[in-house]
């Protein structure tokens, strides 16, 4: 009995396309290693969809933020202020920061490490118990950390007093200061970003703010000074109009990092 040698190879007869369910053709393998016919490299089409996917959720950088979205963000930070989770200065700059957000990425950010509406709220910080900050012929300087529930007084006479509220807590987003300097010096530092009004007259004195302007139509924490300067100066200023310069370099080495 001869052996039979190795038979040819035959090309199988190309099937149909099958169809799914749904009528749709069910696609054909693709060499995955190249795609001449889009000029894509592999993989760059799911990359694309996946792109394409992320960009229709609230996570993406690229879907614009509207100003409700903003204003919502806003009072987030607001109700973590009044549980004691930001500080004045914390909660001022991310609500500059909120208004002059883009993006759904850029709020997020903001609120990155705040838990979700309706979490147990935090033990605020002990109330701030002194209330009168005074210097007749020397000085006081206080950083109040503690939370501010009520008005304050300043009171210089021959003297110099600062008062820094950048580390407070404020849980209604408002300080209300009356000052007097009589032939002495008062200095508010209040954080960037806030909203002051300052009242009051001077007879043979100065009265002045060194802030910068918060964003038009923003609802920013209040600094309300009232004040009144015999011979006396009262100033109040921001972090960056405080030192100018320890502010740059904090921010170029910021930049650097």
């Amino acid at each position: 009995m001869s052996q039979s040698g190795p038979q040819p190879e035959r090309n199988a007869p190309r099937r149909p396309p099958e169809r799914r369910r749904d009528g749709g053709r069910v696609p054909e393998p693709v060499d995955v290693t190249a795609a001449p016919e889009t000029g894509r490299t592999p993989g760059a089409g799911r990359a694309a969809d996946a792109a394409r996917t992320a960009d229709a959720g609230p996570g993406s950088g690229p879907v614009r933020a509207s100003d409700a979205e903003r204003e919502a963000v806003v009072e987030r930070l607001r109700i973590a202020s009044v549980e004691g989770r930001l500080t004045f200065e914390e909660l001022t700059e991310r609500t500059e920061a909120a208004y002059a957000a883009a993006t759904w990425g850029d709020l997020e950010r903001i609120t990155a490490d705040l838990p979700g509406m309706g979490a147990p709220g935090a033990n605020p910080a002990p109330a701030q118990v002194k209330r009168r900050f005074s210097a007749v012929m020397g000085d006081c300087k206080e950083r109040i950390v503690g939370r501010i529930d009520g008005p304050l007084e300043a009171v210089s006479v021959m003297g110099d007093v600062e008062l820094d509220l950048r580390g407070a807590q404020v849980p209604t987003g408002e300080v209300r200061i009356c000052v007097t300097a009589v032939m002495g010096d008062v200095k508010i530092i209040v954080p960037d970003g806030v909203s002051v009004v300052l009242t009051g007259h001077n007879f043979l004195g100065d009265r002045r703010v060194a802030v910068r302007d918060p964003h038009p139509g923003a609802r920013v924490p209040v600094v309300r000074v009232t004040a009144t300067a015999v011979m006396g100066d009262i100033k109040i200023v921001d972090d960056e109009h405080n030192g100018p310069l320890r502010r740059a370099l904090t921010d170029w080495w910021k930049d650097r990092h």
